[in-house]
């Protein structure tokens, strides 16, 4: 599969699950509305998918909202199979995406070497 393809389906996939949780579709009572995709990473033969959740709130609801991700996932992967009408529909996986809560704390480790 050419690059171009493959970041074309990565894009669909990252915008149609994201529209899942805006719109409220994804009916997980522990699934936060503000949790969103932040990244996907997509196999070369589009039989597997790592998707990226990223959270605005940072109380302990990404854990919770990546649990709730991954126990919707066949839904999630039924309605992608609309959206993307491809051969096969990749396996979803969903994993937090910490590299911001990260950046923020190196941040406060190097201030504190400053000061």
């Amino acid at each position: 599969m050419s690059e171009y393809s493959q970041s074309r389906n990565e894009s669909r996939i990252l915008q149609a699950v994201n529209t899942l949780i805006v719109n409220g579709e994804i009916k997980h009572p522990k699934l936060s509305r503000f949790a969103s995709i932040s990244a996907i990473t997509l196999s070369k033969d589009n039989a597997y998918a790592t998707l990226y959740v990223s959270c605005l709130m940072d109380d302990g609801t990404l854990e919770v909202s990546v649990k709730a991700l991954q126990s919707a996932a066949g839904f999630i992967q039924a309605r992608l199979a609309n959206v993307l009408k491809t051969k096969n529909t990749p396996k979803l996986t969903f994993v937090a995406d910490t590299t911001e809560r990260d950046a923020q704390r190196i941040n406060e480790l190097l201030d504190s070497i400053k000061s």
